[in-house]
């Protein structure tokens, strides 16, 4: 996945916003909270970083080509980098991308996800 279909994929989820921040990431919100970050890479290939749930955190971080996202997981949140395509797929990094945004829109406020139109979430 490249930078620009990244940005288009999570531009097409409705209610998101798009930052450039912490160092020249990519940073995709909803109801102002991160759920998708490009950037940071060690490597050639874009590094994507989302929210999980604690089961997939657990099944991801030991497949390669995926890691426990930086300073995220490290304080403790569920929270992927896919470095590479190795064993995510765009196409599977796509459902969780969406999957990202959904925990994300639970965690706000019944007023919030009412003002984005999000209140059947």
């Amino acid at each position: 996945m490249t930078l620009d279909d990244y940005n288009a994929f999570c531009a097409s989820l409705s209610a998101t916003t798009h930052v450039v921040q912490w160092g020249g990431a990519h940073v995709w919100k909803v109801g102002g909270k991160v759920f998708a970050i490009a950037g940071w890479s060690d490597g050639d290939a874009l590094a994507v970083t989302f929210k999980t749930s604690e089961m997939a955190f657990d099944i991801l971080r030991e497949q390669p080509g995926c890691r426990p996202a930086p300073y995220l997981a490290s304080r403790g949140m569920k929270w992927i980098q896919r470095q590479t395509d190795e064993s995510m797929d765009d196409a599977a990094l796509k459902d969780y991308l969406r999957e990202s945004r959904r925990r994300v829109v639970l965690g706000l406020t019944k007023k919030i996800r009412r003002e984005l139109g999000l209140d059947n979430a």
